[in-house]
């Protein structure tokens, strides 16, 4: 086989490296970035094929079946990260499963015995996507220019997907949107049918296959007229014809992965003589570090400040430290990352120095609330589980998905791809966010009425306890 470079996709890591270039798992972690849209790519793809999220491969024959599966097992047997205290007889496994391989006739019952050696796993973030359902690593599917949105995002509220926010002046709002509508189609695509075929996953991975779901059917190709139908607020049918417009945000390439779009939005709340900053942004990619800081920097004084990290999937890793260097006035571990031969320790960077440059500033010192949801994937989580295990914020919402581990797509020699953690994160206080999520300290679930009467109550919640501090 011609040794053509290997490229590895990682949720919630990337890692892009040729065979001929040695990367050590230590500074493959260290550079990593974690989680994005992508992390979820069969959902995405399952409700936008060929969309502005990924590009399809065309589909791939298994020429060996023996050779997928082989090349699968010695993937897991040496990424497994508690390889060293593993729960896995990967001889027995090997001697059980690879029988069954050998006499394999399809691709599908290769995939369907890999698929058995993930479930033995049985953690998160393993997982095997068949060729033509995996992201296209050689091409992005959408020029940045030809990137576009509905204008509103949708959550998960009672088995259905109901639009939570609307963006000002945005063609959703133009066309007389409201939150709280029931979305039901997206042209041919019915979403009543991609939910249930994304809730078949048992596991922790569809609550946030669920959200990614929402995230790709509302973008797409700028221009295009999609109709698009709701159930509004007496749940009649209500259909509009929509024509996205081009995604707001700095524009993050990364790779040759299609374009990213990240803002940050920050406004400030004002309660008599008090004022309380809410700052919320999609992404943890640094072309909006300085923004971040620079909306930190206006509410220095303010009496609380609001993270909100709800939708937000996840970016670079390293991110996590400079921000919680904006609350902390000495270095404080917010969590370990460990892998099969190293470890990374995240450390809080305290923030001396203002995004202008002035010098000699303190950390804020005031209540900081920070807000999660289903959406809130991998470094979000990771950010959110650290501060609140050093007591600095009070987390209010509910459980994220539990997707925290640094982990990789590797494509296997037929064209599936398999999804494989290389490492493990573990809070300061020991706790491990992998298939268990970060648990609100107030749980708080907006509901359909709530969003109806365009009230967030997890916002109203974390406002009521920083005025009460």
């Amino acid at each position: 086989m011609p040794s053509a470079p290997t490229v590895r996709f990682t949720t919630p890591c990337w890692i892009f490296y040729d065979r001929s270039v040695h990367v050590s798992l230590s500074s493959r972690v260290a550079a990593c970035v974690t989680g994005l849209v992508l992390a979820a790519a069969p959902y995405v793809l399952l409700a936008q094929a060929g969309s502005a999220v990924t590009a399809a491969r065309p589909s791939s024959t298994v020429s060996t079946p023996l050779e997928e599966f082989d090349a699968a097992l010695q993937i897991l047997r040496a990424n497994y990260v508690a390889e060293r205290t593993a729960h896995i007889d990967w001889d027995a496994l090997r001697a059980e499963l690879r029988p069954r391989a050998q006499a394999a006739t399809s691709s599908d019952e290769v995939r369907a015995l890999i698929r058995e050696m993930l479930d033995r796993v049985g953690q998160s973030h393993f997982a095997l996507l068949a060729a033509a359902a995996a992201p296209d690593f050689s091409d992005s599917s959408l020029p940045e220019a030809d990137a576009g949105s509905l204008g509103f995002d949708v959550v998960p509220v009672d088995d259905h997907l109901v639009v939570s926010r609307i963006e000002p002046d945005g063609p959703a709002a133009h066309a007389g949107i409201q939150t709280g509508w029931i979305l039901s189609r997206v042209g041919p695509r019915d979403v009543g049918a991609l939910l249930a075929a994304v809730r078949e996953d048992t596991t922790s991975r569809a609550l946030f296959g669920v959200w990614t779901l929402g995230a790709g059917l509302v973008r797409g190709r700028v221009g295009i007229a999609e109709e698009v139908e709701f159930r509004d607020a007496s749940n009649a049918a209500a259909v509009r014809s929509i024509v996205r417009q081009p995604e707001r945000g700095v524009v993050v390439k990364f790779g040759h992965l299609p374009p990213l779009f990240a803002r940050v939005n920050a406004r400030a709340v004002e309660d008599a003589e008090r004022t309380i900053g809410v700052i919320g942004f999609n992404v943890w990619m640094t072309p909006i570090a300085h923004d971040l800081d620079a909306a930190i920097d206006r509410f220095r004084n303010a009496a609380g400040i609001v993270i909100d990290l709800r939708g937000n999937p996840g970016g670079v890793l390293t991110m996590i430290m400079g921000l919680a260097g904006h609350f902390m006035d000495a270095p404080v571990t917010l969590g370990v990352i460990k892998t099969r031969d190293s470890e990374l320790n995240l450390v809080s960077n305290p923030r001396r120095v203002t995004a202008d440059g002035k010098s000699a500033v303190m950390p804020f010192s005031g209540r900081l609330a920070v807000l999660v949801d289903g959406g809130s994937y991998s470094a979000s989580e990771i950010f959110s589980a650290g501060m609140q295990s050093v007591k600095r914020a009070r987390v209010f919402g509910t459980r994220t998905a539990g997707g925290a581990l640094p982990a990789v797509l590797e494509r296997l020699p037929g064209g599936d791809v398999l999804q494989y953690a290389i490492g493990d994160f573990t809070t300061a206080a020991g706790d491990r966010v992998e298939g268990r999520g970060v648990i609100p300290d107030e749980t708080v679930t907006p509901t359909r009425a709530d969003l109806l009467a365009g009230r967030d109550p997890v916002l109203e919640a974390a406002l009521r306890w920083i005025k009460e501090g």
